[in-house]
């Protein structure tokens, strides 16, 4: 079959984002599929075309996926008024694409959630078979984290997730609190099929050459955060933690923040005027330069602002990053994460806001590194057992094809 793919944020592993999408989409060729992606200029990622852009458009093949590369720069940096405009002018884009391309299949992942307007057009003027991949709950999280207040855009939201939700043949959650949310909006649970972000084993397993930042000496224990530095991530809760560290006198235990984000210069400022030496940023870095960095990184830090509809519904790639390297995390929020470090004993999971308890953590993991090889084993384990990519796309391309049947 052919599948027409739209996401925004596309990137191949030459990109320093995500790549569940190049996996999937990868597995659907690799099964006899033609697969062609359409996709922004996201910031840090890489879609491997380089050619100039025509009347904004530019279109190529990489590693057999065909690509439809839209002249529209991204960045989490941007402003939201100026993030709300590249995503309704990439929807308006989608549409004339999925009324014109020849395609057997639409498939839309957010975010963001007007990701799914080709979809509903696609569906309903052409009668195309449509999924729909939901990665977060719009508008229910920007509503909690305090985003988005204006009650007007909220409703519009809210219409526009239950239209594509209602428009989809099929949907996939990336989470249990996502396929909750989906089915509360009145869509049948056979429907729905639960695929989360997944490990890329072959990846974070190949031989690389082992690294540290500058300011990180070969004895420290270094804790790793891999991944945007914005008002989700509440990455205020690290600085709190590095602070309690120096009180402590640990000078061996440092902090790496390696991304970007729309918060990054305010952390850096709040940590150079603190003076936590323990803290070091830096610059984002691809898939295998970020596989050798995390082979010499003791803990992943899977963080997130204490924001209660994140516990169970978000699926955040830097944890499945995390296990796939064999690395033990600390989580410091509650929810199916939280739960699943709790019983395969892979890594800490610290309370809120709670900086004496993550510095705990810390000072545990640096004490006992025979422990801490255990917890980084289970979470290997973890990882092929039951979120190896090869067996998640596998179920992913099992779901198109079903749906076209």
């Amino acid at each position: 079959m052919k599948v027409i793919y739209f996401h925004q944020h596309f990137s191949t592993p030459k990109g320093t984002v995500g790549i569940r999408s190049y996996e999937m989409a990868r597995r659907l060729i690799l099964r006899g599929h033609e697969v062609t992606i359409v996709c922004g200029s996201y910031g840090g990622g890489d879609t491997g075309l380089e050619g100039p852009f025509l009347k904004r458009v530019r279109r190529g093949t990489i590693d057999g996926i065909n690509i439809i590369e839209l002249d529209l720069a991204y960045s989490n940096s941007d402003g939201l008024l100026s993030r709300a405009f590249t995503f309704l002018r990439f929807a308006a884009s989608s549409v004339k694409i999925a009324l014109t391309e020849r395609y057997d299949l639409i498939f839309a992942t957010t975010t963001p959630l007007t990701a799914g307007i080709p979809g509903i057009f696609a569906r309903w003027l052409r009668g195309k078979k449509f999924v729909f991949e939901v990665r977060d709950l719009w508008p229910e999280l920007p509503r909690a984290m305090g985003v988005i207040r204006n009650p007007i855009l909220l409703k519009a939201l809210s219409a526009l997730e239950w239209a594509s939700y209602r428009s989809a043949h099929r949907v996939i959650g990336l989470s249990p609190g996502i396929v909750e949310g989906i089915a509360h909006r009145g869509v049948d649970r056979s429907k729905i099929a639960l695929i989360p972000n997944g490990c890329d084993l072959d990846i974070f397993n190949e031989s690389t050459q082992p690294w540290r930042p500058a300011g990180v000496s070969p004895t420290d224990c270094v804790a790793l955060f891999a991944g945007t530095h914005g008002m989700a991530n509440g990455l205020d809760a690290l600085l709190d933690s590095a602070v309690e560290l120096k009180r402590r006198g640990r000078t061996d235990i440092k902090f790496v923040l390696i991304g970007q984000g729309k918060l990054k210069p305010a952390l850096q400022s709040r940590a150079e005027k603190e003076g936590l030496t323990n803290v070091i940023f830096h610059d984002p870095v691809n898939k295998a330069s970020l596989s050798g960095l995390m082979a010499a990184t003791d803990v992943g830090l899977q963080l997130l602002a204490n924001v209660p509809a994140f516990y169970f519904g978000t699926s955040p790639n830097k944890f499945f990053d995390y296990i796939a390297a064999g690395l033990p995390v600390l989580n410091n929020y509650p929810g199916w994460l939280c739960g699943m470090i709790e019983k395969n004993e892979c890594g800490f999971a610290v309370r809120p806001e709670d900086a004496s308890g993550f510095a705990d953590a810390l000072e545990a993991a640096a004490d006992d590194r025979q422990a801490l090889a255990v917890m980084g084993q289970n979470s290997l384990r973890l990882a092929r057992e039951e979120f190896d990519r090869v067996l998640l796309s596998n179920r992913f391309a099992d779901w198109l094809e079903g749906a076209v049947k």
